[in-house]
């Protein structure tokens, strides 16, 4: 079964909600551009019935490189991680 393509999302949302395409397209846009710009600022953002990005730290830690065995040591960093919400699982399990 292949995946849904970014058209055919745009074209299911647009004939289900009666909307314009380009509208659909748009409202995803600054969807994601609001949920960047708010994770960066304070730390999560929350999308109702889908879930949560949230912005994480990672500590430093010690990794393998597979193709040599060697020790090599990963830096701290920042991630941004998305936390599913219980209903969505729910509603797809």
């Amino acid at each position: 079964m292949a995946k849904m393509t970014k058209s055919q999302l745009l074209a299911g949302l647009a004939e289900k909600s009666g909307l314009a395409k380009k509208d659909v397209k748009n409202f995803l846009d600054v969807i994601a551009e609001m949920a960047y710009k708010e994770v960066k600022k304070n730390g999560e953002f929350v999308l109702p019935g889908f879930g949560k990005m949230v912005k994480a730290k990672r500590k430093a830690r010690t990794g393998v490189n597979p193709a040599t065995g060697a020790k090599i040591q990963i830096p701290a960093k920042t991630v941004v991680k998305f936390r599913l919400a219980k209903a969505a699982k729910e509603a797809v399990l």
